[in-house]
């Protein structure tokens, strides 16, 4: 997924993140603590399962062809001069082949590709793929080791709040679960500009209490929110 079309997805207009950006730099103010926003369009390439569900499916129309072989057969003979008896077994055969890239394209539609996802690994690739926007963006090498990643995964409906040593050690997770089931909730209802807003200052009151500013305070970390590319 484009940049750009994760923005329309989003509903987040160039406005909306210069104004996200500037919650991060005002949030960052009072705190040692860093702040990374990241989304992206999927967290995984699902190919598999999508390719496996469209297979059961032509499996399934075969199927279901076959307690109609009489009438298929009957079909044919009005069809052809000469009935062969394999006609039959051909329509079937290729009726069924025929559903699988029908089958594996529905497959690709958001809504019907979070059916055929198994729950589990999408919550298992989303968690995997924010460790790993975690490293790669620099979240963990800050001085105080007081980085956090909010991560938004779209395909999967998923949010992660991933939090380097030094706040894991006064801050328990339960904490950004729980800003991070409300960012998933502002963003399921249209307001994702409001819900990241509200997710940046939240993370300030809560690192500037841990971690409050020093009289010099760097930022170590870009700000905003980064868009990422599926296959970045």
């Amino acid at each position: 997924m484009t940049r750009a079309r994760l923005a329309k997805k989003l509903c987040l207009s160039p406005a909306d993140l210069e104004e996200i950006r500037t919650a991060v730099r005002a949030a960052e103010g009072g705190t040692t603590g860093e702040i990374a926003l990241a989304a992206i369009g999927e967290s995984a390439d699902y190919s598999f399962f999508e390719l496996f569900a469209a297979v059961m499916i032509g499996v399934l129309v075969f199927a279901i062809t076959l307690p109609f072989h009489g009438a298929i057969e009957a079909v044919m003979a009005r069809c052809f001069w000469v009935d062969a008896p394999w006609h039959a077994t051909a329509f079937a055969g290729i009726v069924s082949f025929a559903a699988i890239p029908i089958a594996f394209a529905l497959a690709n539609i958001p809504a019907i590709d979070r059916l055929v996802i198994p729950r589990a690994t999408r919550a298992n690739r989303v968690t995997a793929r924010s460790f790993r926007h975690f490293v790669e963006s620099g979240a963990y090498t800050t001085v105080d080791r007081t980085g956090i990643l909010i991560f938004v995964s779209l395909l999967e409906r998923e949010v992660r709040f991933v939090a380097d040593a030094g706040i894991n050690a006064k801050i328990p997770q339960e904490t950004w679960d729980a800003l991070a089931a409300a960012l998933a909730s502002g963003i399921r209802a249209g307001t994702a500009k409001d819900a990241f807003v509200a997710a940046v200052n939240a993370c300030g009151t809560i690192l500037s209490r841990h971690f409050p500013a020093k009289k010099e305070n760097p930022n170590e970390l870009p700000d905003g929110l980064v868009l990422l590319e599926g296959d970045e």
